[in-house]
């Protein structure tokens, strides 16, 4: 019997390729509008953060949140981070003859990569998704409507404070980790071996230089502020109602996270090209 209309798979072909241009027109202008509503909200923050009234209290709280709740998760993580890397490096140098090279290797790439970045992204974990998800409660059940009809500055008082302290507290976060990564390195070389305290350190600082510190400590600075900006402009105009909160979280770790590569990736070319 003769067939009435084209096959099945040419007319899904044809759907697809009428379907592919219309996807990729809607992606570029969600992004596009992502990239601007988060420069406009970047913007507004410039022009709140250095003028009166401080909400210091509500800083200092923000800032015990973000750094002292936080310490156990980097301390846990920076320590297996230092043991695994010692541990898996000791058998390949051992190869070489270079396991007195181990303190050298670990302690730079802890300090230039490692620990700014993988700190960065706990934090846009923990600190982000927690960050979109109390602003994004906050606005679906009117709470910040409420904040500006009693004549609170909202913006200030939520999202200034909060992207204060992640870009304080990162750093400090970054030290913390290197130290016990380094303390875990130290634990990982003295497995089959011994060396000692003092002599694991020397070797560690004796090839560090000023280029390995200061880059690394300046991009924690930017790992922070983008964390705080992020989280809070996902959850400060959440929408959807509780859906949207969770979408606020999520949406937060994702891109925080994607965005502390790309200043990495920034950071280590500008790094490469000064040095």
């Amino acid at each position: 019997m003769p067939s009435n209309g084209p096959p099945a798979n040419t007319t899904t072909e044809a759907n697809s390729k009428r379907l592919l241009p219309q996807l990729q027109s809607k992606f570029l202008k969600n992004t596009f509008e992502e990239v601007g509503g988060i420069t406009r909200f970047v913007i507004h923050f410039f022009r709140e953060v250095f003028f009166p009234p401080y909400e210091v209290k509500e800083l200092v709280k923000q800032s015990f949140f973000t750094g002292y709740k936080s310490l156990l998760l980097v301390a846990i993580t920076g320590f297996i981070m230092g043991l695994v890397l010692t541990i898996q490096s000791k058998p390949v140098m051992s190869e070489f003859g270079a396991e007195s090279w181990i303190p050298k290797m670990v302690g730079v790439s802890i300090i230039r990569e490692i620990g700014p970045v993988i700190t960065a992204l706990i934090c846009a974990g923990k600190v982000g998704s927690g960050i979109g998800a109390e602003l994004g409660s906050m606005k679906v059940t009117e709470q910040i409507d409420a904040m500006e009809v009693s004549g609170t500055n909202p913006f200030k008082y939520l999202v200034v404070t909060r992207v204060v302290a992640t870009t304080l507290m990162l750093p400090l976060l970054v030290i913390f980790s290197d130290v016990i990564s380094l303390y875990g390195s130290y634990v990982g070389i003295n497995i089959g071996g011994k060396v000692t305290f003092v002599l694991f350190f020397a070797k560690v600082f004796e090839s560090l230089t000023f280029t390995d510190l200061f880059p690394a400590l300046i991009k924690s600075f930017f790992f922070g502020f983008t964390i705080g900006i992020v989280g809070c402009y996902k959850g400060y105009y959440s929408d959807k109602g509780t859906e949207g909160v969770g979408q606020a979280a999520n949406s937060a770790v994702v891109i925080a996270s994607l965005m502390v590569f790309v200043i990495d990736m920034i950071a280590v070319q500008l790094t490469d090209i000064l040095a």
